[in-house]
């Protein structure tokens, strides 16, 4: 392999957390999208407090609007999913989050985890 060049890899980034107080949401979207950028195939689960990262209508005065990097991202062509069950658990409807994503069961969690090279968590 010559020095610059990569390999091209299928990956997942899974998201444990909300999108404001913390910046790993943020940190995981910037990740996506450089990878995006870079050629590679991403698909971001959005599991447990990471379900309010695909939340309609955030508009937070002094954190960068993570929405908008994920809707870009999508633009890019990330996949997005979210646990079904991590959305029961929190009061979470599919009209609350943006129309791109998905609700999954676990199995396809899974299979989104063992079909990819690497997966991340954030």
């Amino acid at each position: 392999m010559i020095k610059g060049e990569f390999k091209l890899a299928k990956l997942s980034v899974m998201v444990f957390e909300t999108p404001y107080g913390r910046e790993k949401a943020y940190t995981a979207l910037r990740f996506a999208l450089t990878a995006l950028n870079d050629g590679h195939e991403v698909t971001m689960i959005l599991i447990q407090d990471g379900v309010f990262v695909a939340k309609k209508n955030q508009g937070p005065a002094e954190y960068p609007n993570t929405l908008e990097y994920l809707k870009t991202s999508i633009e890019e062509g990330l996949k997005v999913i979210v646990c079904g069950v991590c959305c029961q658990a929190r009061g979470v409807v599919k009209e609350d989050l943006i129309d791109e994503v998905e609700i999954v069961g676990m199995h396809e969690i899974v299979n989104a985890c063992v079909n990819s090279d690497n997966t991340i968590t954030f």
